[in-house]
């Protein structure tokens, strides 16, 4: 009887065992590393940390690294639901050749997509040589750093929203179409709050690679001192120069913007499933 009562009482079978080795896993690979990186920072002065992080360059590269990752974030969540739309809804040829090329910035090695991006939009380059006459000059410029962090940031919100549009139903649409609505109230009734959590999910993986991006973006970035320089670029210089404390100062911060920005995102997150409800 008490044998029976107490498979009842278990939630699943060993649970206890696959609890026990989450938690180590999750410790191994994410707590000690980033423990091990706030126990460096600590061996500096509050005084030091400070000025090490509210440094003229340091502010600079934040602004950068974060302002063109959500512009970045934004864009994809924009083109990138037209994309999955477009994939989705139309039937046209090409299509499954078009689909694959959407994962292309997931299996490109990134410092290959940072070459490709510099080639392209450089002043000679294939698209670069017509754009600099307009004024518009991309390669090694703030404007190359959003366009290498769009480029690798597109399938995640392709990827997020693209099984939402397959699971919503046509008939929604036609519903609506008969009760009188017209197109925009149709998108903005019925489509918007069915795929705003899975586009608020898209923009914030894609923003959380923006962020963290190194490869693609060193190409393209120019690398500049208080103009395109990155933070990630920033870290590596700091761990050159072996002041390690000075880049896991730079790193926590970073982490804790990141973690803060990513908290809001959530929350946003969890509201627009409840509207949608």
């Amino acid at each position: 009887m008490s044998i029976t009562k107490s498979a009842h009482n278990r939630v699943l079978p060993g649970f206890g065992l696959t609890l026990g080795y989450t938690i180590f896993y999750l410790s191994v690979i994410v707590l000690i590393p980033l423990s091990a990186l706030f126990f460096k920072t600590a061996t500096l002065s509050w005084g030091d940390f400070v000025a090490t992080v509210i440094s003229p360059r340091v502010i600079a590269s934040f602004r950068l690294t974060f302002g063109a990752a959500i512009a970045a974030a934004v864009a994809n969540a924009v083109f990138g639901t037209l994309v999955a739309w477009v994939l989705v809804r139309y039937r046209f040829p090409g299509k499954k050749l078009a689909d694959a090329l959407v994962d292309l910035p997931f299996a490109l090695p990134t410092a290959v997509a940072g070459i490709t991006l510099a080639t392209v939009y450089s002043s000679n380059g294939w698209l670069g040589k017509y754009l600099e006459p307009l004024g518009i000059k991309v390669a090694f410029t703030p404007l190359g750093i959003t366009v290498a962090m769009v480029f690798i940031g597109l399938p995640f919100v392709v990827r997020t929203v693209q099984p939402v549009l397959e699971e919503l139903e046509p008939e929604l649409e036609e519903a609506a179409a008969c009760l009188g609505a017209n197109r925009w109230q149709t998108i903005r009734r019925v489509l918007l709050p069915s795929i705003t959590p899975a586009v608020i999910t898209g923009f914030a993986l894609a923003f959380a690679r923006g962020v963290g991006e190194y490869g693609s973006i060193i190409f393209i970035a120019g690398n500049m001192p208080m103009k395109s320089e990155i933070t990630p670029l920033l870290i590596i210089t700091k761990l050159e120069q072996y002041d390690y404390a000075g880049a896991t100062a730079i790193a926590s911060v970073m982490l804790v913007i990141s973690f803060v920005m990513l908290l809001v995102i959530n929350i946003l997150q969890k509201w627009s499933r409840r509207y949608a409800a």
